[in-house]
């Protein structure tokens, strides 16, 4: 993360950005040059603890769903929760100049994907018990329903909104503020913590329901918080720095490949490895391309991609999973 601050158009050396961020957090050593301490402080540092932090927080997320709806090809998204997010910060972007309701980008986009998340929770109950594949083919049915209304909102959109769009539909974080991490710190934090709480159970997931139970754990009850909760962490981030896809899905089988299945090591592993694999692509996507930027989700499917084929043809490993 320091080295991540410390390189952009103004490359400024480690030791200066530690010295800098440390006198902020603690008020020790000298002030340094304001231009410096604005560049590190100012814009720079949010932005990386915020790309950390979205990293981190997709990658438990994922960690949950693989083993919650038994899928090893699922993500964050699988629920739906990308395409409604889009869709409430598209409104927002395309038909109410930056605010509709009272609600910014954000605070639309995680509406909308609480919507979605509503939606599918609904139509995956069978029998007032949320069956797995029920949930995936809901979640991919939601999906294409709120993408075809942004696919809708995009043609009716100006060359500039479609630009606000595509970018935000990407992901980025770019523009992070102080007063943005507060909460996304505190959800992503939380969750992980509560989350890994639960790593036995979900080692009993695995085994399949009629294990997990005669282990004495209520499989339905425990699906059920553990989407609710996985589905908040997804939208908090996905709010705050669009649709960034593949972290979720790639992350986990990574670390599940270095460290094995079990959920009380994979789940902290995975929330590092994330944070710090979105710190990299931030940083690549603001220097590959020196002066434009590039969203992330572009970088993310790049190296996404090739891995999830690669991943295709383990199928010992995709079994084992």
């Amino acid at each position: 993360m320091m080295v991540a601050i410390s390189i952009g158009s103004v490359t400024i050396p480690v030791v200066d950005v530690w010295q800098i961020v440390w006198h902020h957090l603690t008020g020790a050593g000298a002030a340094a040059d304001p231009a410096l301490d604005q560049i590190v402080w100012n814009f720079r540092t949010p932005r990386v603890v915020l790309a950390a932090l979205v990293g981190a927080g997709l990658a438990v997320a994922g960690v949950v769903l693989q083993a919650v709806v038994a899928n090893p090809l699922a993500d964050p998204y699988v629920l739906g929760v990308s395409s409604g997010a889009s869709l409430g910060a598209v409104m927002v972007i395309t038909m109410a100049g930056g605010a509709l309701g009272g609600l910014g980008v954000s605070a639309a986009a995680f509406a909308g994907a609480m919507v979605a998340v509503a939606l599918v929770f609904v139509l995956g109950l069978t029998r007032g018990r949320l069956a797995p594949t029920r949930l995936v083919l809901s979640g991919v049915a939601v999906g294409y329903l709120f993408l075809a209304g942004t696919s809708y909102l995009q043609l009716q959109a100006t060359p500039t909104e479609l630009r606000s769009v595509m970018f935000w539909m990407l992901g980025s974080v770019a523009g992070a503020k102080w007063n943005q991490l507060g909460l996304v710190s505190t959800v992503v934090l939380t969750s992980t913590v509560f989350l890994a709480l639960f790593g036995r159970q979900l080692n009993a997931l695995l085994a399949g329901d009629e294990s997990a139970t005669a282990l004495g754990v209520d499989v339905h009850r425990l699906r059920g918080a553990l989407l609710v909760l996985s589905s908040l962490l997804t939208g908090t981030v996905i709010a705050v720095a669009g649709g960034i896809g593949f972290v979720g899905l790639m992350i986990p089988h990574l670390v599940r490949l270095a460290v094995g299945a079990d959920h009380r090591r994979l789940l902290p592993l995975a929330a590092v490895v994330g944070a710090i694999y979105l710190v990299v692509v931030d940083l690549l996507s603001r220097t590959v391309n020196r002066p434009n930027e590039l969203p992330l989700g572009i970088l993310t499917a790049l190296f996404g991609a090739p891995f999830f084929l690669w991943l295709l043809r383990r199928n010992k490993t995709l079994d084992a999973s």
